[in-house]
């Protein structure tokens, strides 16, 4: 097991937070999690490396649902220029998510408002390299400041579509039960309480016998200037449904096949079988 508690547990408990005590972590705590970077870095199949950056000159100059504040150490995630796998790269970065949970910290993906010439040169960034998205790493303020409350609200982060709307059976217009998901229910489910940017939860599934296709529901004019933020989110819900499968002991592998059907309005990614 990559994780010391059940990882269905840490995707249920891990929220966002934006408002951090202010203290330090510890040393022997933030070794650990630098230490499980290094090794996914070491294994990852695409050019990109994660880092992390203790810097209090760093503090308040971040922001995406709202400014961040007390946080003294930050995860940045780092790609290649030519590296176009965004959906791998919030796969992996996912996984340090649930990593630092498990050991008690708390994150926030941040894709944008954020000062990325400070951790440029903080992160000892090459020329053939950018940053993508970054998460402050602590722990949280027992009381958080109003406007993040306020912004919690206001993109609906504690809400998620239903099944309804985004698993289905056959189709894109037969909605697959939970009793039809049969042992996959529960990855499913991990896959539905995953974070995405805005709350878009662009994912949509299709369980076609004993395949399920994995499909991005983009919307329209969102998230795909220099860095395809939807796609990232899709990596989330990989890391999400992988990780919860091997854990219940199912088994299957991930599959690019080559022949399925298109859709007008999902763009096919990738199927587990």
């Amino acid at each position: 097991m990559e994780y010391q508690q059940s990882v269905i547990k840490l995707i249920k408990i891990r929220k966002s937070c934006r408002t951090y005590d202010g203290k330090a972590v510890e040393k022997i705590t933030l070794q650990k999690l630098i230490d499980y970077a290094t090794q996914i870095n070491e294994k990852a199949k695409i050019k990109v490396r994660f880092t992390l950056v203790n810097n209090n000159n760093l503090e308040g100059k971040l922001g995406t649902y709202g400014n961040i504040s007390g946080a003294k150490s930050f995860f940045v995630g780092i790609l290649h220029k030519e590296e176009k796998d965004a959906t791998e790269f919030g796969y992996l970065f996912e996984k340090i998510i649930l990593f630092a949970t498990d050991l008690g910290l708390q994150t926030c993906w941040l894709g944008g408002g954020f000062n990325r010439r400070d951790f440029k040169q903080n992160a000892n960034i090459l020329e053939n390299e950018f940053i993508p998205i970054v998460s402050p790493v602590g722990i949280k303020k027992e009381t958080p400041r109003l406007i993040e409350s306020v912004l919690r609200i206001a993109v609906g982060a504690d809400q998620r579509k239903p099944w309804s709307e985004l698993i289905f059976k056959g189709n894109a217009a037969v909605p697959l039960s939970e009793s039809d998901a049969g042992p996959y229910a529960i990855p499913l489910e991990m896959v539905r309480l995953a974070p995405s940017a805005s709350n878009k939860q662009p994912w949509r599934i299709i369980k076609d016998n004993n395949a399920l296709h994995f499909y991005l529901c983009r919307t329209r004019s969102y998230g795909v200037s220099n860095y395809d933020m939807q796609k990232n989110d899709i990596g989330i819900a990989k890391c999400h449904f992988e990780l919860s499968a091997i854990e219940l002991g199912l088994t299957g592998k991930w599959q690019q096949i080559a022949n399925i059907n298109a859709l007008d309005d999902w763009e096919y990614i990738t199927s587990w079988i």
